[in-house]
């Protein structure tokens, strides 16, 4: 089993400013690279709290690769549709240089309206961009001169796009799916690895979803064993356990993620393009303790997270990416569960 980090953190200015927030992140995945961790995951949002002050994720894990050595570094997601391909395969490519060849190329749909809106791109447009904006990307990485005829940008006539990833044929990529089975099904179509976040749903669920994607891999000629499943859970990570004590730590903070999540999410995308979306936040508006907690999130004490783990492989989780930071949790309360993952239960788990 991989581990990883996922940032998809909370702004809360009251309680931190965002020189603060982003400075507690570096010391998080420093920390991580120190003890092995293998990925760390930053994502793309504008303008909402729900991950909003990040939206420069290329700039960011630039900044983290000059600091750290082995943890491998990935878009968790680029949000392709609200970016050009061809600029999106420079910074990639240059990260992938910066990072002695360390970067996960992670891409989405993205579902946030309030983001295509103010960007100018139609939503029915999203899954289109994001097939097409792989394959250039793709294309620009290789060898010879662009050639491409594009749907949504002007042509290129032999472009010699520069850099060229350090990684070849190239990055690994991922593709961000939530709840479309068209999404698991293009994924494994074209080989690519699935990047799944599973908080906003049961454990059942969530294991159907991974099935559609894990199922739909030999339909199309490929290995399943050759292929990655990254699951994105909260976490907090405890000496024993104790779940009353483990409420108190981390209710109100996954109270705030919920509240921010609902807010970015107020206004329900294109009802065609997302077909179902519009049931996706009622899961989190009872994301209370007693239904969070044991089956969508990973915490406690070490017992408890090593018998979490253990089903999450089972399912077919290659990957689990811890989400440390969310809502209000203190940076102090963060680096405790770090490092308790860090003595105590990352050497009885790394070898599941």
């Amino acid at each position: 089993m991989k581990y990883g980090l996922f940032y998809l953190p909370t702004y809360l200015p009251d309680q931190r400013d965002v020189h603060t927030h982003i400075h507690n992140i570096v010391e998080q995945v420093e920390y991580a690279d120190s003890i092995g961790i293998d990925y760390a995951w930053m994502v793309e949002h504008h303008f909402v709290r729900h991950g909003g002050f990040l939206p420069a994720n290329y700039a960011v894990l630039s900044y983290l690769a000059a600091r750290t050595k082995n943890i491998r570094l990935g878009t968790g997601a680029t949000v392709l549709p609200l970016n050009d391909p061809v600029r999106v395969a420079e910074q990639a490519a240059t990260l992938d240089q910066l990072s002695d060849g360390r970067l996960e190329f992670g891409v989405g749909r993205g579902f946030i309206r309030d983001e295509f809106d103010a960007f100018g791109v139609p939503m029915k447009e999203s899954r289109e961009r994001v097939e097409e904006g792989v394959d250039l990307i793709m294309k620009a990485w290789g060898d010879t001169p662009l050639e491409y005829e594009s749907s949504f940008r002007p042509k290129m006539p032999g472009l010699n796009v520069l850099p060229k990833p350090r990684q070849t044929p190239h990055p690994p990529i991922w593709n961000a799916c939530l709840m479309s089975p068209e999404s698991f099904d293009w994924t494994a179509k074209e080989g690519h690895n699935l990047l799944y976040v599973a908080y906003h749903v049961d454990h059942p669920v969530a294991t159907e979803r991974i099935g559609w994607y894990r199922d739909a891999l030999p339909k199309y000629g490929r290995k399943v064993e050759d292929h990655e499943v990254c699951c994105v859970y909260h976490a907090y990570f405890m000496e024993d356990g104790d779940d009353a004590k483990l409420k108190r730590i981390v209710d109100g903070p996954m109270s705030d993620y919920a509240a921010a999540g609902i807010e970015a999410a107020s206004k329900p995308p294109d009802p065609e393009a997302y077909k179902g979306y519009d049931r996706r936040e009622a899961g989190q508006q009872q994301l209370t303790f007693e239904r969070y907690f044991p089956g969508r999130v990973v915490m406690g004490g070490p017992e408890q997270v090593e018998e979490r783990i253990r089903e999450l492989k089972r399912i077919g989780i290659t990957q689990v990416s811890f989400l440390v930071d969310f809502g209000s949790l203190a940076q102090d309360e963060i680096m405790k569960s770090l490092r308790i993952f860090g003595e105590k239960i990352l050497p009885r788990v790394r070898d599941i």
